[in-house]
Formats: C-alpha cells, sequence, structure tokens
C-alpha cells in the first residue's frame, strides 16, 4: 500500500479545502404572491412554481 513520503502541509491542506466552504442559500421572490423563498422551491405560501400551481391550498378544497 503506497504511503505518503513528505507530510502534507498546512498551506497545501487549506488549499485543497478552499472549495468545501458553505455556500449562502439563493433567496429569490415568488413571481405569484411576492413572498421570499429558496431558488427552485415550490412557494410554501401559495403553492406555486414558475408561475403554475403546483400544490392544492386549503382555499381551493
Amino acid at each position: 500500500m503506497a504511503h505518503p513520503k513528505r507530510r502534507t502541509s498546512k498551506s497545501k491542506k487549506k488549499m485543497r479545502r478552499s472549495h468545501h466552504a458553505l455556500l449562502e442559500k439563493a433567496i429569490s421572490v415568488c413571481s405569484y404572491c411576492g413572498e421570499m423563498l429558496i431558488s427552485h422551491r415550490v412557494c410554501s405560501e401559495c403553492g406555486y412554481y414558475n408561475g403554475r400551481p403546483v400544490l392544492k391550498s386549503a382555499e381551493d378544497v
């Protein structure tokens, strides 16, 4: 089994892990009701996604 010849320095280790940081969630506005929501998700307030109704609300039933 292969073993590293030298210890990985702190600098090299941190450079390799530079892409592991958490990103902020992309927030957008619902085009139907104007509520803030996470991108590419159904609006929890009105049940619309991309301008079309996806979920049935209590008012529709």
